[in-house]
């Protein structure tokens, strides 16, 4: 860990204040969550998750204690996620994505070369909170903010660490006027 992640580049001295399982989550070096999800919506929106994961965004099924793998890796400057949702019936759904570090307290994680979310991060009560800012279009080096209310709704992820090496996290979408439209929780174990 003789680099800084990009995690620790985003929250500058609050990385101090993370516990030892989320700062082993978020290393330089390349590293795998193996753990359990949840994934909830409402069924009304099934047809949109279905057209959005065409592009790579989000997971278009929902299910209890889905038996999943993140794997990070940096290449140069960005952290490659490779996420392994393993449903039953051997029914493997993948979802990839590589972060960028953007400016003090914000990360940008793109779900395809196009495509991405502007949040920001913090550490409160020996917790990392991200709140999305805005998703952006990315045409060459041009980023372009597109209001989350227009794709989805406002993100917000909450990670607190369960022990030295086990985290939990929650993720959830809310809609202004649908309310909440997406969430997915889940326990993991950081393997080096």
């Amino acid at each position: 860990m003789n680099d800084q992640s990009l995690m620790q580049k985003a929250l500058g001295d609050q990385w101090q204040q993370l516990p030892p399982a989320l700062q082993s989550h978020y290393q330089h070096d390349s590293n795998s969550d193996i753990g359990y999800l949840n994934i909830d919506y409402p069924i009304y929106m099934h047809p949109y998750l279905t057209f959005l994961h065409l592009f790579g965004v989000l997971i278009n099924r929902r299910g209890k204690n889905i038996p999943t793998t993140v794997e990070k890796q940096m290449q140069g400057h960005i952290q490659f996620w490779k996420r392994t949702i393993c449903f039953s019936g051997n029914k493997t759904i993948l979802f990839n994505s590589f972060w960028i570090f953007d400016r003090k307290n914000e990360l940008i994680e793109f779900i395809n070369p196009f495509i991405g979310l502007r949040m920001t991060v913090q550490v409160q009560n020996d917790k990392l909170y991200y709140e999305g800012c805005h998703f952006v279009i990315k045409i060459g080096k041009l980023l372009i903010p597109v209001p989350e209310w227009l794709v989805l709704g406002h993100t917000t992820i909450i990670e607190t660490a369960l022990s030295n090496d086990e985290f939990e996290m929650n993720f959830t979408l809310k809609h202004p006027i649908f309310g909440n439209i997406f969430s997915y929780e889940g326990k993991f174990k950081t393997i080096s």
